[in-house]
């Protein structure tokens, strides 16, 4: 092509027409690509400014994940504290029950039909000789021995001898009976293991007609060990705030130069501030035990509670900053986007600009090629 000369009108309008088609495919590709900036070489400092507010909104994407994950956590572990008052309300309603159920003896009383007084001498008891053994036993605690000997000569003095024991209370009532209770108002099971004492006197045997809490003390005690196994339940994704050492620090800013750290509590029975005590068995005999046991609840909830608020101010916090980054997400994304995406409006107006400059261009190209063939008629 170089050893071709081309008239100077020739060669303008092929120039016209070659750079009206690099500017018609530049323009198509932007039509194409949504893009008037594709690549450094369109321009520079679009490109990389648009490429910097790019990767700052795709490492913002990034915390801001961490930060839904950091949200769920709190979630969880404030569902967990919501259950756990659940079930301390629930351990409350049944202490308060046990409180209002009043503990009535169990009881046996002779049933031979002889009516003693306090200074019958045991030795004319027929049937009752020195050294009989009878055991008595309240519930599940150990049977006790009553040995009738010379300390136990009268009525009066086996009645005593019977008081001393613990949980056990022995009388003489108004018709000569007598009566042995156990305090707790559990099961009083009274057997003879040498000669017949206690039947002779018409107390052997099992009396079930007391009353006692027992099992509350069981319901008390399987819904405290519910709360703790709901404590170390309360994880998400390996992180739970209800236990120790497992805080949790949630970064706002790409150089981790702006965080939240969420410190985790103990929140189970045995932690500090909340201290609901195992109920051991006939713990719950006085209702001043069960009054303790309430206010050990009560003070638990007003912890749990405080927890709560705690928890519920990281989580405006940690909502606040999510939405914050998103928003600058936006505005980062929005920024690159002006920099870069093509006007489709004006570029689909320099597209058809263009196809009329390239007709008219081949036009002026035809003309300027006829003007050299004239030469042609001298011949």
């Amino acid at each position: 092509m170089g050893d071709v000369v081309l008239s100077a009108g020739i060669r303008a309008n092929l120039l016209s027409i070659q750079n009206t088609a690099k500017l018609l495919d530049q323009t198509q590709n932007r039509l194409a690509t949504g893009l008037k900036v594709n690549s450094a070489i369109d321009d520079p400092t679009a490109f990389f400014t648009a490429q910097g507010l790019n990767n700052r909104a795709r490492d913002l994407e990034s915390l801001l994940t961490s930060m839904d994950q950091a949200i769920q956590t709190l979630d969880a572990a404030d569902q967990g504290i919501k259950s756990v008052i659940k079930l301390i309300e629930n351990a409350k309603a049944t202490a308060n029950q046990a409180l209002e159920t009043k503990v009535k003896a169990s009881s046996a009383t002779s049933s031979n039909g002889t009516a003693y007084v306090a200074t019958t001498a045991v030795s004319n008891i027929t049937g009752l000789d020195a050294g009989d053994i009878f055991t008595i036993q309240v519930g599940t605690a150990a049977a006790v021995a009553v040995t009738v000997g010379a300390s136990t000569s009268h009525v009066s003095a086996l009645i005593a001898s019977i008081s001393a024991l613990a949980g056990v209370t022995a009388s003489l009532t108004s018709d000569g009976k007598i009566k042995i209770e156990g305090d707790t108002g559990e099961d009083l099971t009274i057997t003879d293991t040498t000669g017949s004492a206690a039947n002779t006197l018409g107390v052997a045997g099992t009396a079930t007609n007391g009353t006692n809490r027992r099992s509350f003390e069981s319901d008390f005690n399987g819904l405290r060990t519910q709360m703790d196994q709901l404590v170390a339940d309360a994880s998400y994704k390996g992180v739970n705030l209800l236990q120790a050492d497992n805080d949790l620090t949630v970064f706002f800013n790409e150089g981790q130069t702006s965080s939240l750290t969420i410190n985790s509590k103990l929140l189970d029975t045995s932690a500090a501030g909340i201290n609901i005590s195992e109920i051991v068995a006939k713990a719950w005999a006085t209702d001043g035990s069960i009054s303790d046991a309430i206010d050990q609840l009560d003070q638990a909830i007003n912890t749990l509670r405080q927890q709560s608020s705690t928890f519920g101010g990281n989580l405006s916090v940690v909502e606040t900053r999510s939405d914050f980054t998103g928003n600058m997400i936006n505005t980062l994304t929005s920024g690159a986007a002006n920099l870069t995406i093509a006007d489709t409006n004006q570029e689909g107006a320099n597209l058809l600009a263009l196809q009329t400059r390239q007709s008219l261009g081949t036009t002026a190209l035809s003309l300027a090629a006829q003007a050299d063939q004239n030469v042609l008629q001298l011949f």
